[in-house]
């Protein structure tokens, strides 16, 4: 084991920086059409259940590639999955400002979901091959606290320039040129850390001194990850959490406009407290689990404690619909918004302590499939709930994200009593 031995470089840390900027823009192409839902429900005339259901095929899109996508980044390799993956939802996003229906932002979305279904594999792949063991939590959390950049970015950026162009279609265009320029650093800087010139002899014995696993080729298919109960706790974890997400997302903005009147000119500040401090809250929770185990917990202790802490953060969500106060219901938002960051944070990692790298990217799409499904489930019903009830059927969701990390972390307690690594 190295320990406290200088590094002549720190290369990880610009892959890092990559991944994040990649989350950042896959959030801010995922989020603006929550943003601007409220003035495109007047625009389009799309009805509740409508909306509902534009949610709902991006995420039975979203499930149906995940697993294809991280299956094919496992053959192809990080470098080339996460181009395709750019590329694609790049342009999908770009035909966001093409629809005039709902069934056009229907078809959009389902696209915008086939390139978007790549990143997440690929980022995980990518930290586990890039990270030693020890580190992947916070780099997890670092990487995928771009979700939260892209959502802070979103209010402040998008509003003004739809409202100051007067057009809608504006808002789906301006992250275009952002992603060339992405994709040009991506292929000039990325390498596995054995093949790049940037890194060290140093650095890559740090990136791999607590890894046992022995160089294999072999490529793991779903076959080989199915039997393990591991895959499943993942699955589950995914399933349950993911779908509260979703709902923040896509109906965060019409549910501070209808209970408290937040128009499009005034979504930013709202928006901007929530996703800001939620970020800083789930880098937190995912250090939190590396702090455990250097105070002397075990993986699995550790693990699970960071779990429930990231639970016990949104279980207070459950009361937002029925305060009167605009910023208390932002606080409470932030507050669970902040723990489901942790705990994605702490799940992705949850991958790395199980499974081998080469499994990484199959195991990563099974649990976005997972999340993806319930995610689909969740927006159909929710759309249903709110064309039949109205804003007094937030209460259900609501109710469903403060108490659904718990129930997730319990069935993931009784899959995996114990976390250690398998060999496939």
């Amino acid at each position: 084991m190295l320990k406290n031995h200088s590094l002549t470089t720190n290369f990880r840390w610009v892959i890092l920086g990559l991944l994040f900027i990649a989350t950042t823009i896959l959030y801010i192409d995922r989020s603006a059409l929550g943003i601007l839902a409220p003035e495109l429900q007047k625009s389009i005339g799309w009805t509740e259940e409508q909306y509902g259901i534009i949610n709902s095929v991006f995420m039975i899109a979203y499930a149906l590639c995940f697993i294809l996508m991280g299956r094919l980044i496992d053959i192809i390799g990080t470098r080339k999955g996460y181009l395709i993956s750019i590329g694609i939802w790049s342009i999908a996003a770009l035909g966001h400002a093409l629809a005039r229906s709902w069934i056009g932002f229907a078809v959009a979305r389902f696209s915008l979901a086939v390139g978007q279904s790549g990143n997440f594999p690929s980022a995980i792949k990518a930290v586990a091959e890039w990270f030693p063991k020890k580190d992947r939590a916070l780099a997890v959390g670092i990487f995928n606290g771009g979700s939260n950049m892209g959502t802070i970015l979103s209010p402040l950026i998008i509003p003004p320039l739809v409202l100051g162009f007067n057009n809608w279609r504006v808002g789906f265009l301006w992250t275009f040129p952002i992603s060339i320029m992405w994709v040009i650093l991506w292929l000039k800087y990325f390498r596995r850390p054995e093949e790049s010139k940037n890194v060290s002899l140093e650095e890559l014995q740090y990136i791999n001194y607590d890894s046992a696993e022995e160089i294999d080729t072999k490529k793991v298919g779903w076959k080989d990850i199915l039997p393990h109960r591991g895959a499943w706790a993942i699955a589950v974890a995914k399933f349950m959490a993911d779908p509260i997400w979703w709902f923040y997302l896509f109906w965060g903005a019409k549910f501070l406009n209808e209970k408290f009147s937040v128009n499009l000119k005034d979504i930013g500040l709202p928006f901007f407290t929530i996703y800001l401090a939620s970020w800083g809250l789930g880098i937190f929770l995912g250090w939190l689990s590396s702090k455990f185990m250097k105070m002397g917990f075990s993986l699995n202790q550790g693990r699970k404690f960071s779990l429930l802490a990231c639970a016990l953060f949104a279980v207070p969500v459950a009361f937002v619909p029925h305060t009167t106060n605009l910023w208390l219901a932002v606080g409470l938002i932030a507050l669970a918004a902040g723990g489901h960051c942790g705990w994605s944070a702490n799940v992705f990692s949850l991958m790395s302590d199980i499974f081998p790298k080469k499994a990484i990217g199959s195991v990563a799409g099974f649990g976005g499939f997972a999340g993806a499904v319930g995610g689909a489930i969740v927006a159909f019903s929710v759309g249903k709930i709110l064309q039949n009830i109205g804003p007094d059927g937030y209460s259900i969701p609501f109710a469903v994200a403060g108490s659904g990390y718990l129930i997730a972390l319990l069935m993931v307690h009784l899959l995996v009593p114990k976390i250690k690594t398998i060999n496939i």
